[in-house]
């Protein structure tokens, strides 16, 4: 069942969704080589606790952390802990922010120190990519129409797009209707309409989109092992046009040397 979110909601969600954005940009002043992804988990429960939020992720249906860290072939829900990164290697950091009964979900994919030009381009492809699908995500259309613009933008490019993983919608629990994949037929899904939030992630891949799940149940990675980039923001419908909540203006100020 999708819930409409009155334009009082909304706001409230937009104090979420700005939270969870200057997390983001937090975690990514600590991005090194040498830094272990325990320390980042660690630095953005406090800044979102000192901030009058909640760290949505830690804890849901048993997860350890406040962020999912995706290093390298990580595509989605890597558990913080003693991996160290390295020169060359790309993470993502996805969290999901609670502030006064909303959520706020928003995920970028950082460089650590200098990384080889193709894994450049597969991050500029696939930030781009979200950008199409929000592109695409006008009040009448429809899920099916943000899915294909993502997966043809992503294939043309001789990308992959993980099927098995998608976008949602979000308000006062982290995980609403509808779903939003990132591949699939234009003109069907469920149609958007003011009071709809949503997330757009597209979860893109080097080589197969192929992927094979942790022994711990939550670890998604690349079967083939070669990277995977992820980016999202939170959107809502409202007052007959399309409003991104998130924003990734805070890491651009922050840190313009690992803005890819």
């Amino acid at each position: 069942m999708i819930y409409l979110k009155t334009p009082e909601e909304i706001e409230q969600m937009r104090a979420a969704a700005t939270l969870v954005s200057q997390t983001l940009a937090e975690v990514g002043r600590w991005i090194e080589p040498g830094v272990t992804t325990r320390k980042l988990d660690t630095i953005a429960r406090e800044f979102i606790l000192d901030n009058g939020g909640k760290p949505a992720c830690l804890g849901y249906e048993g997860f350890p952390g406040t962020l999912c860290i995706e290093v390298n072939e990580t595509v989605v829900h890597g558990f913080p802990g003693e991996r160290v990164l390295l020169d060359g290697d790309i993470v993502g950091i996805d969290t999901v922010v609670e502030k006064d009964g909303f959520m706020g979900d928003s995920c970028y994919t950082f460089a650590v120190g200098t990384i080889s030009p193709e894994k450049k381009a597969l991050c500029r492809t696939t930030r781009e990519a979200l950008y199409v699908g929000i592109e695409a995500a006008k009040p009448g259309a429809r899920i099916g129409d943000i899915a294909n613009a993502i997966q043809t933008y992503c294939e043309k490019r001789n990308y992959s797009v993980v099927r098995e993983m998608c976008g949602h919608g979000i308000g006062r629990h982290m995980h609403e209707d509808p779903e939003v994949p990132n591949y699939g037929r234009r003109g069907i899904g469920h149609r958007l309409q003011d009071g709809m939030c949503i997330c757009i992630e597209p979860m893109i891949n080097m080589g197969s989109r192929n992927i094979v799940i942790d022994s711990n149940g939550w670890e998604c990675r690349t079967r083939d092992r070669r990277p995977s980039a992820h980016y999202e923001h939170t959107l809502a419908i409202t007052g007959g046009r399309t409003e991104v909540l998130t924003t990734f203006d805070y890491i651009h100020q922050a840190i313009t040397d690992k803005f890819i």
